[in-house]
């Protein structure tokens, strides 16, 4: 079923990139044909209509691009070009222009529909002799150099063939002379289009530093390049269009009086020109994309120049044969009589159908002169030769892409070496867009050299079901990516597991607790069906605890790190710096510091590429993954090198008002915000609980010695602990790094199930999320400068996003105010009161009351609060049925930002089920941005993780079976029994390994000392100092007490300063006349008080800023 559907989309894809190609084409030559002289269709002082189309098809895409560079200049690092590569890319850029409006506008009018068809082919000259010159520079392409050859001198023959037809037609027509002229130039011209293309190449093997300099330049100023590039393509095709029109003796103030037929034509055929374009140009970027570049890319861009010459010459001669055959033989008509009869017979009114008498009053333009039967043959053969030549000329230039092999998730600007298309040929700008030099299968396998991934999982006290979706997903990778198949070799990885608090005292010694026995448990479990045996295991005594090493079915290795917190340092960060010192210290630099100390140069031991080909795949203890998600991960990291770490969609499981609730605010958060974040900027948190990190970009400067900082100040406490991995990614940026998001690669964990768990969680996530984005946006004049990622105008949209953060509970308070208002029909400013009044006694509760009373209260105000949220629902739309109308603020955004979720969802169909989730969110809201926010500011000193904390042991009774989830379960149930056949093996092993008394394999002297020495430096048990303690919790409650006292005061200015307004609204209310659906005046106006506007404005652009980034990345 897959293979099929995997079919139907690539044959769709082909259809579409096939007919939206022959669409822009035919479309493109009616309109040159309406500006054809010997065309009737628009009398002659109506042709200036035609020609501003022909110019408006020309500068769309350098409009669209125009847009799309000041978009990325905005959003992105931009740098200005030196003065010589701007120079020269805006000399080509105006030969470009200049060349296709002369060959569109001036010269194409004037010849036939055949000629006009076949001349874009020959664009592909300039094109030919720069890649014959890259070719020869650089040998591994020679297999290509006799197709360029022989392609250039095919295109050489058109061009010489072209010549000879109209002179040979008309010698002493000297202005046919000049407009063949301009057509061999202009397209000349137009061929320096791809110049860039071949350029990157003939530098790489050329000594020439100004050559290298240019494209290093053009590369890191793309977007300022591009913004004047698009400008002055428009400026002059613009002057072009504007000069002729007088020069050809017409006039521009026809434009008004063009009757009503003629217009709605024109709209049509421009209206499919433009379309069809750009979406041949999209479609062809998702064939590329989807790795069908022959199938679905190729080879229908090579037969849309042959289906346009068919579906614009065979009509015509089936209408010749038809009329023939209406004659009955009474009279011998041969086609230049046919042609006279259908041109000059027309009515010129149009009451027949147009597009047949367009095509073929263009064709038989050129048989209207008195040439005998065998001179219009000669001339036929002429211009099919001419056509021919042209069509192989531009196939053999265009010959290497057949042998390209386009890499998974490969960027737009990776295949294509310029972001504008040409509307007027996209066939073959498309074709020659195509970068040169992408890698062929050769290349691509050299140039990818294969990578190893440690799979870090951090536990604590996960359930037994936890424990099983991990591991379970883990071994899916060993079956996935057998480590002894020579078949198979682009990666290689090992399992890391690091169990915190593993260990209890039990009778003066130390024992695995239930928490760390079910993990052993689950392993044996699931190994047991994925190969019918009990696994080989090694148990090994480390300076740390102990560890587990289990050889997984196809090879690969389990590493389970059980961590004894009387010998190291436990909780999540230090988990992962102990990771990340033992497998990037130990496993990866040793070794070059051993070679280093047998004197190996060092300068070539820098060179090593393993630690930009290692990657650490952080993960939770219950996350639950499968191996193509992995591989999205490790593609977009191999690929972009500047990728420091990637994230997946992480989806929340569970079941309950709570998980309901969190699945539709992790949608939003990752169809919007993510989204937007990884399009106009940088992610700025790659979740912990699935996240690929590239290793040079963590042994960077200031990341893992910076993340290893011991908490010794207040805040450290809050930025550090409470949210690692926010801030390692806040380091990682800092450090000039990209933090991507790849919607595909989905990952699914755990979410809090209670009421009690989801506010530990969120107090802590708050508080880190808000001491990272003012660190980052105190950095804000450094970051810019060092991350090309990040950019002012990115900044300002986070820092706008903080405030809304803030300020959500005011804003709260002001939704609550207007819907009492309209309940209860009360002053708007008595209803601000009477929301105010219950938040404002829960925070005074909660500086005096313990955590779980608070929440608590929280519960019991949240659902009088849900029940509040379906009233202002019912008042906001009963608002719109008493004023009549749909066009005030309040229902604007909310119809708008309904249509948006609709229209994100659709465009995601694989979660369009989570938009039915959106009911529990919405009643929920206060209960998220007032109450939970209360809770979170006021209990910001509380320090401790707060989730998983209580659970009762996860090994007291373990279920019988796996969740019932999980594909690997499926006709494995016969596992089980084998199992139990080994029980009393697997309990033996159980009760040798607890007692810490058992026949240990030897540690390494070496490792062993690495490991005391980190264990001294960083990982060193914190000593139980209550005067420490007691200190760093009166300075965790006073920066609490300074952090909310800004934070309500700022919520106490806006709610203040809206009840003023409202109390004066008669005189200080911005009024707007009222308008009922017809958009009429009703004759009332509606008030609203400044500052709201101005936020309900400031929020709407940050929304359609994330539903536009979330388009651009869909």
């Amino acid at each position: 079923m897959i293979k099929l559907l995997k079919i139907i989309s690539l044959f769709a894809v082909a259809v579409i990139v096939f007919g939206s190609a022959l669409c822009s084409k035919t479309s493109f030559l009616l309109l040159i044909t309406l500006s054809n002289e010997g065309t009737k269709t628009l009398p002659p002082e109506q042709k200036p209509v035609a020609l501003l189309c022909i110019g408006c098809s020309l500068i769309a895409s350098s409009v669209f691009l125009f847009l799309k560079s000041i978009w990325k200049s905005c959003y992105k690092t931009s740098k200005l070009p030196r003065k010589t590569t701007a120079a020269l890319v805006l000399f080509f850029e105006f030969l470009v222009s200049a060349g296709a409006s002369i060959l569109t506008i001036m010269a194409m009018p004037h010849l036939d529909i055949v000629t006009n068809v076949t001349i874009f082919n020959g664009v592909a000259v300039i094109s030919a002799i720069l890649q014959l010159v890259a070719q020869c520079s650089a040998k591994q392409r020679n297999r290509f150099l006799m197709p360029c050859i022989f392609g250039l001198i095919f295109i050489l023959i058109g061009y010489v063939l072209f010549v000879l037809l109209y002179i040979m037609k008309d010698s002493s027509n000297n202005k046919m002379t000049i407009w063949v002229g301009l057509a061999v130039g202009g397209s000349i011209l137009v061929s320096f289009n791809w110049w860039e293309n071949y350029f990157q190449i003939i530098s790489d093997n050329s000594s020439s530093t100004f050559l290298g300099n240019l494209c290093k330049d053009i590369t890191k100023c793309q977007n300022i390049l591009q913004i004047f590039s698009s400008l002055i393509r428009i400026v002059v095709t613009a002057c072009v269009t504007g000069a002729y029109i007088p020069l050809a003796k017409m006039n521009w103030s026809i434009l008004t009086s063009i009757p009503s037929r003629e217009t709605k034509i024109i709209a049509i055929i421009i209206g499919v020109q433009l379309i069809s374009s750009a979406l041949c140009h999209w479609f062809a970027l998702v064939a590329c994309k989807m790795r069908a570049l022959r199938r679905c890319f190729i080879l229908p861009l090579y037969l849309a120049s042959l289906a346009v010459m068919a579906l614009l010459v065979i009509p015509v001669i089936v209408y010749y044969q038809d009329y023939r055959t209406s004659l009955n033989g009474t009279t011998n008509i041969n086609f230049t009589d046919y042609c006279k009869v259908a041109v000059d017979g027309r009515n010129q009114n149009l009451k027949d159908s147009v597009l047949p008498y367009m095509r073929t009053s263009s064709l038989c333009a050129y048989r209207l002169n008195s040439y005998s039967q065998d001179e219009h043959d000669f001339f036929f053969y002429l211009r099919s030769g001419t056509a021919l030549f042209w069509w192989i000329g531009l196939v053999l230039v265009t010959l290497h892409l057949w042998k390209l092999n386009v890499h998974r998730i490969q960027r737009t600007q990776d295949l294509f070496i310029r972001r504008l298309y040409e509307g007027a040929f996209i066939e073959q700008s498309l074709l020659l867009n195509t970068r040169f030099d992408i890698h062929t299968k050769e290349t691509i396998r050299k140039y990818f050299e294969p990578v190893m991934v440690y799979l870090c999982a951090t536990m604590w006290h996960e359930t037994y079901e936890e424990m099983m979706n991990i591991i379970i997903s883990i071994f899916r990778l060993d079956k996935y990516r057998p480590k002894e198949d020579p078949k198979i070799n682009d990666f290689t990885f090992e399992a890391q597991i690091y169990f915190d608090d593993a260990f209890e005292h039990v009778e003066e010694s130390r024992h695995l607790n239930e928490y760390a026995k079910n993990l052993v448990q689950v392993i044996q479990e699931v190994y047991g069906i994925f190969k019918n045996q009990v696994p080989d295991q090694k148990i090994i005594q480390t300076p740390y605890g102990g560890r587990l090493i289990v050889n997984m079915p196809q090879g690969n290795n389990i590493v389970v790190h059980f961590k004894d917190k009387e010998h190291i340092r436990h909780k999540k960060r230090w988990s992962q710096i102990m990771y990340l010192y033992y497998l990037l210290g130990w496993k990866l630099m040793t070794k070059y510091y051993i070679r280093c100390q047998r004197g190996e140069d060092e300068q070539e031991l820098k060179k090593q590429k393993e630690k930009h080909n290692t990657y650490i795949l952080a993960l939770d203890g219950d996350t639950d993954f499968q191996p193509a998600s992995v591989m999205l991960l490790i593609d977009r990291l191999r690929i972009y090198p500047r990728v420091g770490a990637a994230c997946g969609r992480i989806h929340p499981t569970g079941s309950g008002p709570a998980v309901w609730f969190q699945k539709f605010e992790y949608a939003l958060s990752h169809w919007l915000q993510k989204t937007a974040e990884h399009v106009i900027g940088c992610v700025l948190c790659s979740p912990g609980c699935f996240s690929l990190f590239r290793a040079e970009a963590l042994m960077d400067d200031n990341v893992m010695k910076t993340y290893s900082t011991k908490s010794t100040e207040a805040r450290h406490y809050i930025q550090y602990d409470q949210g690692e991995d926010r801030w390692l990614c806040t380091l990682l940026l800092k450090q000039g790094w990209r933090v991507e998001y790849n919607a595909a690669s989905d990952a699914h964990t755990n979410a809090p199930m209670d009421f009690k768990e989801l506010y530990h969680q969120r107090r802590r996530w708050g508080a880190s999320t808000m001491a990272n984005m003012v660190d980052l946006l105190g950095s804000t004049k450094i970051i810019s400068k060092r991350n090309p990622s990040i950019s002012k105008p990115f900044m300002f949209y986070q820092f706008f996003g903080i405030i809304s953060a803030i300020l959500a509970p005011a804003t709260i308070c002001l939704l609550i105010a207007g819907s009492l208002t309209f309940v209860l029909n009360i002053n708007s400013a008595a209803a601000l009161v009477i929301s105010v009044i219950p938040p404002a006694i829960y925070l005074g509760l909660c500086f005096k009351l313990k955590s779980d009373t608070q929440i608590t209260i929280a519960a019991i105000l949240g659902v009088c609060y849900a029940f509040l949220m379906l009233l202002v629902t019912i008042s906001i739309i009963g608002s719109m049925v008493k004023a009549k109308t749909i066009l005030t603020p309040s229902s604007i955004l909310i119809i708008s930002m309904s249509i948006i979720y609709i229209i994100t969802a659709a465009i995601h169909p694989q979660e369009f089920h989570l938009l039915f989730y959106s009911f529990p969110y919405i009643i929920c809201i206060p209960s998220a941005y007032l109450l939970l926010t209360i809770y979170s500011m006021v209990n910001m000193n509380n320090v401790s993780w707060g989730t998983r904390e209580t659970k009762p042991a996860a090994g007291t009774a373990p279920p019988p079976a796996l969740t019932p989830q999980m594909k690997t379960q499926k006709g494995k149930r016969s596992a089980f029994l084998l199992l139990h056949s080994h029980l009393l093996l697997f309990i033996l092993f159980h009760e040798i390994y607890i007692s810490y008394i058992c026949s240990q394999r030897h540690f390494p002297t070496e490792e062993k000392k690495f490991w005391e020495e980190l264990q001294k430096k960083y990982l060193e048990p914190l000593p139980d100092d209550k005067e420490k303690q007691k200190k760093m919790a009166n300075e965790l409650r006073e920066l609490r007490n300074k952090v909310n006292f800004v934070f309500f005061m700022l919520n106490a200015f806006w709610l203040v300063a809206t009840f003023i307004l409202q109390l004066f609204s008669d005189t200080l209310s911005i009024k707007i006349p009222k308008l009922n659906i017809q958009f009429q005046k009703t004759g009332d106006d509606i008030q609203i008080d400044p500052i709201a506007f101005m936020f309900i404005l400031g929020f709407a652009v940050s929304v359609v800023i994330q539903f536009l980034a979330m388009l651009y990345h869909r």
